[in-house]
């Protein structure tokens, strides 16, 4: 599998900004609150969702200006979702999550496996899927891997314009070519590059244990980095 880094072009600076847009975040933990701080400080219109209720959400809402739903809300109208739970959580998301969301809707998955966490997950284990093909699986949606191996306070603090040379850059892996630009151009906007890692089944590459996860890195890092990824999931990350 070839890794590649996006041509220049799409990292120009002063690209034109894409219009707002409705995105819904389904788990308000580190990821999930940082991403609602930094989304809604761009103008988008971010509906955020966790276990526990809206009435739960309220600081992070007065914060943001984020509007707090149920978990069977945070799609609705949304032209990009992220779902950043625990694993062990995905199962039981509500069913019908994204049957109200724009059309062509870009779902992201953050998510990582960890068995001491989560427990023994047979279909990872056992069948050999990609921890984001099994998300995918149970929430009946194609998703984009990206965020899973980024500090969430590097969300806050380490964000730089195009060309800058401390610029970070992510790892995205997909299948749907559409909806991995749609992310693509949604983390330029947050402030980072962007590597092409492959598709869904490539995304073995940024899991947990593997050189890119956790890298803070440009593109040529990251590049390396996910080329020189083995594909046996370390001891530590097994169940």
């Amino acid at each position: 599998m070839e890794v590649s880094p996006e041509t220049p072009a799409t990292s120009t600076p002063g690209r034109a900004r894409r219009a707002d847009m409705k995105i819904g975040i389904i788990g308000a933990g580190n990821i999930g609150g940082n991403l609602t701080r930094r989304l809604t400080a761009l103008g988008h219109d971010v509906s955020v969702a966790n276990s526990r209720g809206p009435h739960t959400l309220k600081e992070l809402a007065d914060e943001t200006g984020a509007t707090p739903v149920r978990a069977e809300e945070a799609a609705r109208g949304a032209e990009i979702a992220v779902v950043t739970v625990p694993l062990k959580a995905v199962p039981d998301l509500p069913s019908g999550l994204f049957d109200e969301a724009a059309g062509g809707l870009a779902v992201i998955d953050t998510g990582n496996y960890y068995p001491q966490r989560d427990g023994r997950i047979a279909g990872i284990e056992d069948e050999g899927l990609t921890e984001s093909r099994w998300t995918a699986r149970q929430i009946g949606h194609p998703v984009v891997k990206a965020f899973n191996g980024t500090y969430a306070q590097d969300l806050l603090d380490r964000h730089r314009p195009a060309g800058d040379p401390e610029r970070m850059a992510l790892p995205v892996a997909g299948d749907d070519e559409a909806a991995k630009r749609k992310v693509r151009d949604l983390i330029e906007e947050l402030g980072f590059d962007i590597v092409d890692a492959g598709g869904l089944d490539d995304s073995w590459r940024q899991q947990p244990g593997t050189p890119v996860y956790g890298l803070r890195g440009g593109v040529d890092a990251v590049t390396r980095a996910l080329a020189e990824a083995s594909p046996e999931r370390p001891e530590e990350f097994r169940g």
